[in-house]
């Protein structure tokens, strides 16, 4: 093979994957990735040093992703020139010239020497993809921060007085004698032991105990908390330079860059998709969606979005059946898919190349990170010690004044007629009642409330960490105590971020049921559709073998999702979420092995998921003249492509089906409908038989292949349908409802879809009658007078962005509410960071979450 044949084409291909081949320490790209063919215009003014675009513009590419703002810039053709980047061969390295994309003759591309655009003008006009250090605070800096308490100052300013008075008592008085006694209780005189100091150094030392145990605990839990966050930020990507894929540093890539993409992969910076081949993300922990997001060209999503537009009209807030407000956008999400990349998300299945717009601060995950770079608060604790240490210097001075005043009007009164007094002795005297005045405020001053407050803070750091609770910053164990309202995100917090088939219907009317904990019951075991449902543990025992096989088969055959192991060694399942969500269902029912199911039915075709037919199928030969296809999707559209319907048997009986006549169809569309109003994800499971693949009749495409409406969207069998949904964690409801009872304000804040984030709110018990439930856009556009009427009741926000979320938990502080924040995802960081307390979840919970957590 020669060089021309290893260089990607920039132009429209086969769907072909990317093949990498390993060559010493390069990779190249054996075959193209399906890339779009674009036709560029003269690109933007330069306005930006070289570049056409500063890191600002970018941003608002990314944040909020806007198809219009790249539509401006002249799509992703001008795009590539304004940054002067070469989507076939990538940049070029140093030691060779630098080519850029530029419009060549009738608007194709072409490559243009431009050496003056090097690496290090890229460096300087956006940025490394470095975020600058983040110094850790020494321990002798926060025993200084510990010290600037105002009580504690006062404490310092009383014991420098009672160490002076001891000194000048002890050394400065003449002594008296005093009585003292022996052992035989007999009288012996001599002088008073010289310790009146020591009141003001145990006063000293209860000082430096509160500072060195607050700052210690403090430095070390950080310590840890940085050891339990630690992770090798400095892993390898494969870009494109020079024409072919290398591994570099994530710290090396720069804007106009074009990097690969694979399924596992965590997104190192920002940027434009330019194709490739069914490429999903998982952005759920920066956004708060849920759902995999797929990525699709510019031009295709232009193409959507113009059907899209035809059968919707301009955004407007209506009012959806339900009563809720809801804004009507029709470019949020066309069929859940985008053109833009953002850093910090995850790639699940798919591959891809995309150029780079955003490094290090000019990324989304940059921003957010540098967000969470604020000067600590004062907690509510610090608040009222320093109120308290206000006081008592104001209550006490006047005190002391008041004494000073009265005991020398009691001396001169008594002094003047007494002539015969000697100054020494009337000096002594007015010494002593300075001496006593002072001694008012030092006594005043509760030399142990700091000391005990600090150490029964200690102790429930100690006591939360059994509890699987490390808390960073002391303080905050006495903040979440007074906590008055929470603010929770749903995806990870509230959910298990894991999607799980929680009901479903096998044949017309053989439902289940996910099991529940004795005693427990849910609102959806008590649904007039689920009264007689099976329990999932048993439905194995309730169905035949043959149609539990078949459910078998349909899951793992017709499916690509894989189990792996993930960092901790445990085994768990890698793919698209509802595949996922599917196998752990078999598993769990004690289904045979995936990898066996597969290996023992070779595949004769797989027509992958398609958004436009929103379904797959997978043909494998079951026998010498027995093809089956299996199918699964939307339910509504599977439903309308089956003609037959399995019908449940006795236990031994074989597979039988029943024609899927018109009063069937309307059972099976009430049983849709039915796990639609719970907010469940519907998929339908069905089947086809066939004596030969490809089947005799059958009009092959021009390709030699077999048309895929021929065979699956007619003649199907149902086997069922399933419901899915991200499930509650266990405890969830009891510990809202045990908020609630303490007077706390359970409030869910999710960029989910607001009929999720509304269903699974009623779950939780955080969505009551009464409540308001609002979207992040229409919150965001209200004014701070609005926004204070509509927070009391304000109990779901959906589709919030993080600034929503920031924005409510600033109006909330500003209420004088003490806000304590949950979440997981980088998304809360700004939240969580802002929030009097936050909590983020260790195990699931991002980098980002635990960074803004206290």
């Amino acid at each position: 093979m020669d060089k021309a044949e290893l260089e990607p084409h920039f132009e429209a291909s086969s769907s072909s994957p990317t093949i990498l081949q390993e060559k010493g320490d390069k990779t190249e790209v054996s075959e193209s990735t399906e890339v779009a063919h674009y036709n560029l215009a003269d690109p933007r003014p330069a306005n930006n040093g070289p570049f056409s675009f500063t890191p600002a513009e970018l941003m608002d590419l990314i944040d909020p992703k806007s198809s219009e703002k790249l539509h401006s810039y002249g799509g992703v053709g001008g795009l590539l020139a304004g940054l002067h980047a070469n989507p076939t061969k990538g940049l070029s390295t140093a030691n060779q010239p630098l080519t850029s994309v530029v419009a060549g003759e009738e608007g194709h591309l072409s490559e243009k020497a431009s050496s003056e655009v090097s690496f290090a003008t890229r460096e300087e006009f956006f940025g490394r993809n470095l975020l600058p250090q983040h110094k850790q605070k020494s321990i002798f800096q926060l025993m200084w921060m510990a010290l600037q308490e105002k009580i504690l100052i006062l404490l310092l300013v009383a014991a420098v007085v009672s160490i002076g008075l001891g000194l000048y008592e002890d050394l400065g008085m003449e002594p008296h004698n005093v009585v003292r006694y022996s052992k035989d209780l007999t009288i012996v005189p001599g002088l008073p032991p010289k310790i009146s100091w020591v009141e003001g150094v145990a006063i000293l030392v209860a000082v430096m105990i509160v500072v060195l145990v607050g700052s210690i605990n403090d430095f070390q839990k950080e310590k840890q908390f940085r050891k339990l966050n630690a992770k090798k930020e400095d892993r390898e990507v494969k870009v494109l330079r020079n024409g072919e894929t290398v591994l570099l540093s994530v710290f090396d890539i720069v804007v106009g860059d074009v990097l690969h993409l694979e399924p596992g992969d965590v997104i190192s910076a920002d940027g434009v998709y330019l194709g490739g081949h069914n490429l999903k993300c998982d952005e759920s922990a920066m956004t708060g969606e849920s759902d995999a997001v797929k990525k699709i060209t510019f031009e295709e999503l232009q193409r959507l979005e113009e059907i899209e537009a035809a059968s919707h009209k301009e955004s407007k807030i209506l009012t959806n059946h339900e009563g809720i407000e809801v804004i009507a956008d029709p470019h949020h999400g066309v069929h859940g898919a985008d053109c833009f990349i953002i850093s910090g998300s995850k790639v699940l299945e798919g591959v891809g190349l995309y150029v780079v717009t955003g490094v290090g601060e000019n990324s989304f995950h940059g921003k957010t990170m540098m967000s969470l770079r604020t000067e600590p608060e004062s907690t509510p604790l610090q608040a009222k010690l320093n109120d308290l240490a206000e006081r008592i210097a104001k209550l006490g001075f006047l005190a002391a004044i008041l004494m000073l005043v009265i005991l020398i009007i009691r001396f001169l009164i008594i002094i003047i007629p007494q002539k015969d007094k000697e100054t020494a002795e009337i000096i002594k005297k007015i010494v002593d009642i300075f001496i006593a005045a002072v001694t008012v405020v030092v006594v005043a001053v509760p030399e142990g409330l700091p000391l005990a407050v600090t150490l029964a803070l200690a102790f429930a750091t100690t006591r939360m960490l059994k509890d699987n609770n490390l808390v960073r910053v002391l303080a905050a164990c006495e903040t979440m105590g007074n906590a008055t309202t929470v603010c929770s995100d749903k995806t990870g917090t509230l959910t298990q971020n894991r999607m799980t088939i929680v009901a479903g219907t096998l044949g017309i009317n053989t439902r289940f049921i996910a099991d529940l904990a004795e005693g427990d019951s849910t609102a959806r075991a008590e649904l007039p559709i689920n009264r007689n449902a099976i329990p999932m543990s048993q439905l194995v025992g309730n169905l035949p073998k043959t149609v539990t096989q078949l459910m078998h088969e349909a899951i793992a055959i017709n499916s690509s999702a894989f189990e792996s192991e993930d960092d901790k060694g445990i085994l768990s399942f890698i793919g698209s979420k509802t595949e996922v969500a599917m196998l752990d269902f078999s598993k769990k029912l004690g289904g045979t092995d995936y990898r066996t199911l597969r290996e023992s039915s070779p595949v004769a075709h797989l027509y992958p998921f398609s958004s436009e037919r929103k379904s797959m199928a997978t043909i494998v030969q079951m026998g010498p003249n027995k093809f089956r296809l299996h199918a699964k999707g939307a339910s509504e559209i599977i439903m309308k492509r089956c003609s037959k319907v399995i019908q449940i048997a006795d236990r031994d009986s074989e597979v039988t089906e029943l024609e899927l006549v018109e009063d069937l169809q309307t059972q099976v569309h009430k049983t849709i409908i039915s796990y639609a109003t719970q907010s469940l994800r519907t998929i339908g499971i069905a089947y086809r038989d066939f004596e030969s693949w490809p089947p005799a009749n059958i009009e092959l495409t021009e390709d030699g292949e077999v048309p895929f409406a021929a065979v699956a969207e007619s003649g199907l069998t149902l086997v069922g349908i399933v419901g899915i949904e991200d499930p509650l964690r266990d405890g969830v409801p009891e510990a809202v409802l045990a908020c609630q009872r303490a007077g706390v304000f359970v409030r869910m804040v999710t960029g989910d879809n607001i009929l999720t984030a509304k269903s699974i709110a009623t779950q939780c018990g955080i969505y009551t009658q009464g409540g308001i439930i609002m979207e992040g856009p229409k919150f965001r556009a209200l004014s701070p007078d609005e926004m204070d009427a509509v927070i009391p009741r304000l109990q779901v926000l959906a589709r919030s962005s993080p600034d929503d979320k920031k924005i409510l938990v600033g109006r909330l502080k500003a209420l004088g509410e003490i806000v304590a924040v949950t979440g997981d995802g980088t998304n809360d960081g700004p939240a969580l960071k802002m929030s009097d307390v936050g909590f983020s979840m260790g195990i699931a919970g991002t980098e980002v979450a635990k960074e803004a957590s206290s």
